[in-house]
């Protein structure tokens, strides 16, 4: 039975991706600032819920009391703003979010995760591609995929994995928030400010959690042993 570390897996893909893999039979811990949400998350399955900011070193450090197998890092946030409006607070709280907690969590996994171990890190087509409005939280991003590209290079002849999933909108609380802005800004209703949000995807929908749960898994399967290093999009052909 594979030991498995979710961060953010109290909502949305993170959750989402804690239930895929409790559901294929593994032991699932799923980390979070906010221990309502990851009890409601955990409610019905066998998984261990652990609280704490994946921007602190310390509380990072304590959750790996005990090595895992496979380590998704999955906590992220951004708030849509334009450059010039972006203050330096904005900015460094992106970054610690989104890339420093990245770098956090993989560094602490290192330390006992032997062959056979998958790295793999939820970033965005925002790793791929600039986007108006969204440049902290892309340069974030942008970070992640850069940090994905260089551990999966170091770790190789260890026999582990690092990845990257880039999804496009996912149908989640971030999606919905970037929905109910444009229909505040625009004064619009919710199935036209929908599609603004989901015009990149050539599908016209957003992506489902569950889809994002299935790509990690296939990441940490014997399958994907020889994927290392690899940004992959779920984007229904955005990138």
């Amino acid at each position: 039975m594979r030991r498995v570390l979710v961060t953010g897996g109290g909502t949305g893909i993170g959750r989402a991706i804690a239930h895929g893999f409790a559901s294929a039979g593994d032991q699932v811990t799923i980390v979070g600032r906010r221990a309502d949400a990851l009890h409601q998350a955990a409610a019905g399955f066998d998984i261990t819920t652990r609280t704490a900011d994946v921007t602190d070193e310390g509380q990072v450090a304590a959750v790996f009391d005990t090595p895992f197998d496979v380590v998704i890092a999955n906590a992220g946030a951004g708030t849509p703003a334009k450059l010039a409006d972006t203050s330096l607070a904005m900015w460094n709280s992106t970054l610690a979010v989104n890339l420093t907690g990245t770098f956090l969590t993989f560094r602490e996994a290192l330390k006992g995760m032997g062959p056979g171990g998958r790295l793999i890190a939820i970033a965005s087509t925002a790793s791929l591609q600039g986007g108006a409005n969204i440049a902290a939280y892309a340069a974030a991003k942008h970070g992640v995929l850069g940090l994905v590209r260089s551990l999966a290079k170091e770790i190789a002849k260890k026999g582990m994995t690092c990845n990257a999933i880039c999804p496009g909108f996912v149908d989640t609380e971030m999606a919905d928030t970037a929905i109910t802005g444009l229909m505040a800004r625009f004064d619009i209703d919710r199935d036209k400010a929908t599609g603004m949000v989901v015009s990149g995807n050539p599908m016209g929908r957003l992506i489902a959690p569950e889809e994002v749960a299935a790509t990690a898994l296939w990441l940490a399967s014997e399958g994907a042993a020889s994927v290392n290093g690899h940004a992959l999009s779920v984007s229904g052909g955005e990138i």
